[in-house]
């Protein structure tokens, strides 16, 4: 029989960006104690820093574990390894790993969690909705004109909200240990078309422009982005937009015994917030 773990101390690495905020909020609001993992944190986290991570995992029993920038980011895997160790070695017994769909260097991440000795559950994501309203693609959105190497493979857009809430319960309840879930949306949807689908909900003219990833890299680029994420975004947007996850999967019922949360609804929840302005 499932159990609640009401009394567990919890880790949450990114604990303020998209994912780990969201995780955070849900766990304070069932009463649980929670330590925000962060470089800005009154006990500070910095993945690249190892001298924090001991400190950090003081006394707790679970860990949230979101690696920035990214699983695919060269040397990731060798980090999240070192610190998965060292987690189960100060005595923690859950482990819960947001992964991605797709990458090879984040399913091995993933083994490495699986086989480090403490329970686990391995949230492999699709891309999220959000990424279109709190992260590198509101400036373009807000500017009348998003430009990127994809074409027409589409693509199952998560909610951030709807990993969030399968996170929180990975966290606290005995049911899901063990469980690899496959987050998607309920359809799959191209850049272009989920462009389409904000541009009518704002009332606004929000053009989508395909280029190669070339001219893609250079853009980034000409406004002073770094090399290192310009490789990173290259690579997010070719390699992992190829087709092979242009599937939509159960993870989120499975997970939750509900449908996952449907682009439109973000889309006109989020528009109605005026971030994306509009009338």
């Amino acid at each position: 029989m499932a159990t609640q773990r009401t009394q567990q101390q919890i880790l949450v690495l990114g604990g303020t960006g998209k994912t780990g905020r969201r995780v955070v909020a849900r766990l304070q609001e069932q009463g649980l104690p929670v330590r925000v993992g962060s470089r800005s944190a009154q006990q500070p986290f910095d993945w690249t820093d190892q001298a924090t991570w001991a400190p950090a995992l003081r006394d707790m029993n679970a860990v949230y574990i979101s690696y920035y920038p990214d699983l695919a980011e060269p040397g990731a895997l060798e980090t999240v390894s070192a610190f998965t160790d060292l987690a189960v070695a100060a005595g923690v017994s859950r482990l819960v790993l947001l992964s991605g769909r797709g990458q090879d260097s984040a399913q091995l991440a993933e083994k490495h969690v699986q086989s480090a000795g403490a329970e686990w559950t391995i949230l492999r994501s699709a891309w999220f909705n959000q990424n279109f309203s709190e992260d590198y693609l509101l400036g373009p959105i807000l500017g009348g004109e998003v430009v990127l190497p994809v074409g027409a493979v589409p693509e199952p857009f998560v909610d951030a909200d709807d990993l969030a809430e399968v996170a929180t319960a990975a966290l606290t309840d005995d049911k899901h240990a063990g469980q690899l879930y496959e987050l998607t949306g309920p359809r799959l949807l191209t850049f272009g078309e989920a462009i389409a689908e904000i541009s009518t909900v704002t009332g606004r003219t929000i053009n989508f422009v395909r280029v190669s990833p070339e001219e893609y890299a250079d853009g980034l680029a000409a406004v002073g982005v770094s090399a290192e994420a310009i490789e990173l975004l290259t690579h997010l947007f070719t390699t992992l937009l190829d087709g092979r996850n242009a599937q939509v999967t159960d993870g989120v019922a499975r997970a939750l015994g509900r449908p996952p949360r449907d682009f439109a609804d973000y889309a006109t929840s989020t528009a109605a917030t005026g971030v994306w302005g509009g009338a």
